[in-house]
């Protein structure tokens, strides 16, 4: 059995979010991992284990965006109150960098010099994010993103552009009347998300538009901004891709500077299932060569 201990932890804008740290209290380095939209720290633990040993410890959390509705807690909160909500229905997207923040410094509090972001799905859009908001990525020796999606490619292919073009134009009009968080009725858009997270997944435009390899024409500004180690590790079979994932590494490929990699994990799909020794080979040669 792993050794786990129940975090808490305090962003710099003092909201609460809560995880596990999952294997030593002292290692030598730690795996901070970034759940996808709509998920939570529980999601892939089954990948978590493979890269506990003596000297790493993995620590998973829930950030504001956990779940599709919760509530959004502060610290010195005594009552209730006026409740925020929060969940991947509500969450605003830059509020990522201020969470995971905070995973950084609860690690180096307690002692952790080696510090590592592994993203999983939006969580790779997150941890880019934080690293463009953070120097290229200041204070953490690398950054692994796995399945990294443009949330509107895929919704392109589901839906059409059309469609997408007619609920971006919906959502943006409840926005300007002062309703950025009033959920989209399902009978028009079944993705049931508040007016400014449906522009900010389905839109095109935005911060949370990160992986942008369906535009030949846009430059990834925040990916080429980060500095620190990257590792892409691509889902061959990744249902969320409006191409062939060789394409969509070819794309990484050319934005990454020297440090990054891109692999592409063969037979899986976008939650890695039956490729996770594989995908904790891969980081485990990663972590080792970037803390050399």
């Amino acid at each position: 059995m792993t050794p786990c201990f129940a975090v808490e932890i305090v962003t710099p804008k003092k909201v609460r979010l809560y995880g596990l740290w999952l294997g030593s209290k002292r290692p030598k380095r730690v795996v901070i991992w970034v759940h996808g939209l709509g998920s939570s720290m529980f999601s892939k633990l089954y990948l978590a284990e493979h890269l506990i040993d003596r000297e790493t410890a993995v620590l998973v959390f829930n950030n504001r965006g956990h779940d599709k509705v919760s509530r959004l807690m502060r610290a010195g909160e005594k009552k209730i109150g006026k409740t925020s909500l929060a969940g991947a229905a509500h969450e605003v997207f830059t509020d990522c960098a201020d969470d995971i923040q905070g995973a950084v410094t609860f690690a180096k509090r307690q002692g952790v010099k080696t510090i590592f972001l592994a993203g999983h799905s939006t969580g790779c859009q997150k941890s880019t994010y934080w690293a463009y908001k953070n120097a290229g990525g200041r204070g953490v020796k690398g950054i692994i993103l796995l399945a990294p999606m443009s949330d509107y490619a895929a919704a392109v292919v589901q839906h059409g552009k059309a469609k997408l073009a007619r609920i971006a134009s919906l959502a943006r009009a409840l926005v300007k009347r002062g309703k950025k968080h009033q959920l989209l009725p399902e009978s028009i858009f079944a993705g049931a998300d508040d007016a400014q997270r449906t522009l900010s997944l389905y839109s095109g435009e935005g911060a949370e538009e990160i992986f942008t390899y369906w535009d030949a024409q846009r430059n990834p500004i925040a990916l080429k901004s980060v500095q620190t180690p990257l590792l892409v590790l691509l889902a061959e079979k990744d249902e969320y891709a409006d191409r062939p994932a060789k394409n969509i590494a070819e794309w990484f490929g050319r934005h990454l500077r020297q440090t990054g990699r891109v692999k592409i994990i063969p037979k899986v799909t976008h939650g890695f299932k039956g490729g996770e020794k594989e995908v904790a080979r891969e980081m485990r040669i990663f972590v080792k060569a970037a803390t050399r």
